[in-house]
């Protein structure tokens, strides 16, 4: 039985608080004995995991006392902070090697993409098919997702390599700041869409689901949340550190095996989305796939929308050179992803099936990636 956030807040919520504060004193305690030593990367990692899952539980209390479309915006705002903190902290002590630092933006935010699109979405379809057989969604909820995400990702991934003025994959300054203004504004618009005129298509059809009943009498106080959004701060400076300590054992694993750099980027993107993942799973075994693909949808959605502006920003002022452009095979497994995507969301109604499809493009483009 899946227990909510706020039954773990009638229970008590200083044990999740005292885990976000320990994991940050571990990173800083990290900071300051690592010497490339295998047993702290080993307790970065482990305490990376447990202060993702904290962030995810901080996120869901704050998403109980807002509202579930405003809590789903906090958790995808956390994870776009996360990445873009990872993306920048790695740019900056990577600018000896220009030619890596210029792509991991780009490798890391298209990798989120396929993993939101594909991992995530297949994820949430399988197991809620396994347990429900079909689930439903709002078609004019998910195509609004699906339409932006899109659009974003073409302009950002595809367009820059039939732009003229630079080099294939890259925009001049003009044209970047044009691109991230774009990114923003489109982000916002869908933001007022989603929350204000629009709240209905985002809401889920079926209400019923395994989580038990909260108790009204029981409210998350003022306190509470903002207890945990101090708690959720704390948890995500300790993600993006520990993230960024055991960096270097990633790229470590990847010379190791042999394996392209673009595979940090996907290693990356990876961890950033454990809280979203586990957010969305979460939602769709309680029988909710439509509060799973505003999760997921909307995560992706941040990730373009958000990262990449600051990005831009980022390299506009340190002088650095940003390639967004994909490769041709990575353009034909966007292209694959958002075909099958369009049909996945147009009836309303998911399966396993389509889940498994998903998988299966994810699966293949993480076989590409190791082994080009």
């Amino acid at each position: 039985m899946i227990v909510s956030a706020a039954q773990f807040v009638r229970k008590g919520l200083e044990p999740q608080h005292l885990i976000s504060s320990l994991s940050l004193i571990v990173f800083l305690l990290s900071s300051v004995f690592a010497e490339e030593n295998l047993w702290v990367s080993i307790t970065a990692a482990v305490f990376l995991g447990v202060a993702v899952m904290s962030s995810v539980h901080h996120a869901e209390v704050i998403a109980h006392k807002i509202g579930e479309g405003l809590g789903t915006l906090v958790l995808a705002l956390c994870v776009t902070i996360i990445e873009v903190g990872l993306i920048v902290s790695l740019m900056n002590q990577s600018t000896e090697a220009s030619a890596e630092a210029s792509v991991l933006a780009r490798d890391t935010v298209f990798a989120a993409v396929m993993i939101i699109t594909n991992g995530m979405v297949s994820l949430c379809l399988i197991l809620g098919g396994l347990k429900y057989k079909e689930q439903e969604f709002q078609v004019q909820g998910s195509k609004s997702l699906m339409v932006v995400l899109m659009t974003l990702a073409l302009l950002v991934f595809v367009l820059p390599n039939y732009t003229t003025t630079t080099s294939v994959g890259t925009y001049n300054t003009p044209q970047m700041i044009f691109i991230g203004a774009i990114c923003v504004l489109l982000y916002l618009l869908f933001i007022f869409f989603q929350t204000t005129t629009h709240k209905a298509y985002f809401e889920a059809v079926d209400k019923t689901s395994d989580i038990t009943p909260i108790d009204t009498t029981h409210e998350i106080s003022v306190v509470d949340a903002w207890l945990s959004f101090i708690s959720l701060c704390v948890s995500l400076v300790a993600v993006i550190g520990l993230a960024k300590m055991i960096s270097p054992l990633i790229e470590q694993g990847v010379d190791y095996l042999g394996a392209p750099k673009s595979v940090v980027g996907l290693l990356i993107a990876a961890i950033v989305l454990l809280p979203e993942t586990w957010a969305a799973i979460n939602a769709a075994r309680a029988n909710r796939l439509q509060t799973s693909l505003n999760l997921a949808l909307g995560s992706g959605i941040a990730s373009i929308a958000l990262t990449i502006p600051t990005v831009i920003v980022f390299c506009l002022l340190t002088n650095q050179s940003l390639m967004l452009g994909l490769s041709n095979k990575d353009m034909v497994f966007m292209l694959m992803t958002f075909m099958a995507g369009m049909i996945t969301l147009g009836t309303g109604k998911a399966t396993l099936l389509q889940g498994a499809v998903h998988g299966v493009i994810l699966l293949t483009y993480f076989v590409m990636s190791f082994i080009p």
